[in-house]
C-alpha cells in the first residue's frame, strides 16, 4: 500500500490536493491542517478482581470555533493516527454543514463486546473522569458523542459522571450528545446519520447532468444499492433509501459474510431474519458468501455502493473491481486515496464521507442547542401552528362547500413535533451543503471531484474564521 493508502495519510493527502485551489497563504493552511491538541492517556480500571490498564485518546483538531465536537469510539483497533484522522475530518465536516464546532475525536482501545455492561460502565466513567481532569469535556469546551462501539447508553454514563463532578453547572447536559431522549437527548438522533446519508444520495441523484455523465437517470426511484455494514448507519440508510427513496437493496456485506439478490431484498424482513437466526446468510432467495468472502459485497453489480462500516475497505487492490457508478461514503474514510484515483479514472461519482455522514453531527448540534435552551423543540409553537392550520382548513371548507375528512384533517392541520423539526433541519442542512460543494466544482474547471470541492469549501470557511478573529498574540 502506498503512503496515501493509510487513513491519516489519506486525509492529509486530500487536504494537500485541495489547498492550492484556495489561494490561501501556506502558514494559514498549515494551521488549519494540523491537530491542535493530541492527548494520549493510560488509566487503571479494576475488572474481575484484577487491574487492567486502558489506553485512550482525545484529539482536538481545530479551535477555530469552540466547543470542539466529535465522537468516542470503543475499538481494539484504536490508535493515535486513526483518532487524529477522524478529528481532522470532524473539523471539515462541521464547516461543510455550517455547524459552529471545531473538530475532535476520542478513542478507547478495547473490544467492547468482550466486557459486561458493568465493566463498560466502569471504563466509560473513568475515561470521562480523565477528560474532566484535563478540561477536555464540557458544553463550552469539548462535546463528545457516540461512535463505533458506543451509543446512547455510554453517553448517559458520561453525562452522569460529568454532572457528578460539575453539579453546579446549569448547562451540564450539553457536555455530551447522543444521550437517550429521557436524559436530555433529542428525538431523531439515532437515525440522523443514516437519514443524512439518504438526503445526500438523493441530492446527488437529482442532478440530471451529473447522472447523465455516469449513465444513470435522475432520481433515486428504482436505483439499486448495496450496503456494506448493518450497524446503526447502514441499517437506517437502508431503511430510508428503500422506504422513502424507492431504491432497491440488492446486496449486503457484514461480519458473517455477504448476500446478493439482483431482484431485491426487503431490508426490514432481512433484519428480522438476522435477529432470529444470528446471521443473514441463507436468507431466502439470496446468493450467500461466507465470512472469508465478505468483502465481495463491495464488488456486487449495483448503481450505488454504500460502505457503512470502517475505514479503508476500498483499496488499490480491489478498486478496479468496483462496479457501482456511485460510491456513497457513509463510513469515515472507506476509500483509500490511491484507490480513489482508480475510481475517478473509471468515471465513478464519489460522495465524500465528511459531507455525507454529517447528519450525526448536525443533529448533535440540535441536541446541544436544546440542552442550552432547556426546552424541547416544538413545545412553544406546536399547538399555535396547529390552530392556525385548522383555521385555514375551516376557511377552505367555507369557500369550497366541501368538508375535510378527519383523516385529511390529521394530515393537514398538525403542528410539528420535535422529530419533525429535527428531520426538517437535517434535510435543509444536507441539501444546502451538497449544492454549495457542487457549486465549487462547477465554477472551478480544475476541480473535477466532489471530495476536493468539499475540502476547498471547508478550508475556505475555516480560514474565514481565522482571518476574521485574528491570531493572538
Amino acid at each position: 500500500m502506498s503512503k496515501k493508502g493509510g487513513f491519516y495519510e489519506s486525509v492529509e493527502y486530500y487536504f494537500d490536493r485541495a489547498a492550492p485551489h484556495t489561494g490561501l497563504p501556506q502558514g494559514l493552511l498549515d494551521q488549519i491542517k494540523v491537530c491542535n491538541s493530541v492527548y494520549r492517556m493510560n488509566f487503571p480500571v479494576k475488572l474481575r478482581d484484577e487491574v487492567k490498564v486502558i489506553e485512550a485518546y482525545r484529539v482536538q483538531h481545530s479551535h477555530h470555533r469552540t466547543p470542539t465536537k466529535g465522537g468516542i469510539r470503543f475499538s481494539n483497533h484504536v490508535n493515535q493516527e486513526e483518532v487524529m484522522a477522524l478529528a481532522s475530518l470532524m473539523s471539515y465536516k462541521c464547516a461543510i454543514v455550517d455547524v459552529p464546532f471545531g473538530g475532535a475525536k476520542g478513542g478507547v482501545k478495547i473490544n467492547p463486546w468482550e466486557y459486561t455492561p458493568e465493566e463498560l460502565e466502569k471504563i466509560t466513567r473513568r475515561y470521562t473522569a480523565e477528560l474532566i481532569k484535563r478540561n477536555m469535556i464540557g458544553p463550552s469546551v469539548d462535546v463528545p458523542a457516540p461512535d463505533y462501539g458506543t451509543g446512547s447508553r455510554e453517553m448517559a454514563w458520561i453525562y452522569d459522571t460529568y454532572r457528578a463532578f460539575k453539579g453546579d453547572e446549569i448547562d451540564a447536559a450539553g457536555c455530551v450528545t447522543g444521550k437517550p431522549v429521557t436524559q436530555n437527548g433529542v428525538r431523531g438522533r439515532e437515525e440522523a446519520t443514516g437519514r443524512g446519508v439518504f438526503y445526500g444520495i438523493r441530492e446527488a441523484c437529482n442532478v440530471p447532468e451529473d447522472m447523465k455523465k455516469i449513465g444513470l437517470s435522475a432520481g433515486t426511484k428504482g436505483k439499486t444499492f448495496v450496503l456494506q455494514g448493518l450497524g446503526n448507519v447502514g441499517t437506517f440508510t437502508g431503511k430510508i433509501c428503500q422506504e422513502e427513496g424507492g431504491m432497491i437493496l440488492v446486496g449486503v456485506g457484514e461480519v458473517e459474510g455477504a448476500i446478493y439478490n439482483p431482484d431485491g431484498i426487503d431490508i426490514n424482513d432481512l433484519l428480522q431474519y438476522r435477529k432470529a437466526n444470528g446471521s443473514m446468510l441463507n436468507y431466502p432467495g439470496v446468493q450467500s458468501y461466507d465470512k472469508a468472502q465478505r468483502e465481495i459485497a463491495l464488488e456486487f453489480e449495483c448503481d450505488v455502493l454504500v460502505p457503512a462500516a470502517l475505514e479503508s475497505v476500498i483499496t488499490i487492490n480491489n478498486a478496479s473491481r468496483i462496479k457501482a457508478k456511485i460510491i456513497a461514503e457513509a463510513a469515515n474514510g472507506p476509500v483509500a486515496a490511491d484507490a480513489e484515483e482508480v475510481l475517478l479514472a473509471a468515471g465513478k461519482l464519489i460522495i465524500p464521507d465528511f459531507y455525507l455522514n454529517a447528519g450525526g453531527v448536525t443533529v448533535s448540534y440540535f441536541e446541544w442547542l436544546k440542552n442550552l435552551s432547556h426546552m424541547r423543540f416544538g413545545r412553544m409553537d406546536k399547538r399555535f401552528n396547529q390552530g392556525r392550520m385548522m383555521d385555514m382548513v375551516n376557511l377552505i371548507e367555507r369557500m369550497t362547500n366541501r368538508d375535510v375528512t378527519n383523516e385529511e384533517m390529521k394530515i393537514i392541520a398538525r403542528g410539528a413535533d420535535e422529530i419533525d423539526l429535527v428531520r426538517s433541519g437535517l434535510e435543509e442542512t444536507m441539501i444546502t451543503a451538497y449544492h454549495q460543494i457542487r457549486e465549487v466544482m462547477v465554477v472551478n474547471p480544475k476541480i473535477n471531484d466532489l471530495r476536493t470541492a468539499a475540502m476547498v469549501n471547508a478550508i475556505n470557511k475555516i480560514s474565514n474564521d481565522y482571518m476574521s478573529l485574528g491570531i493572538w498574540p
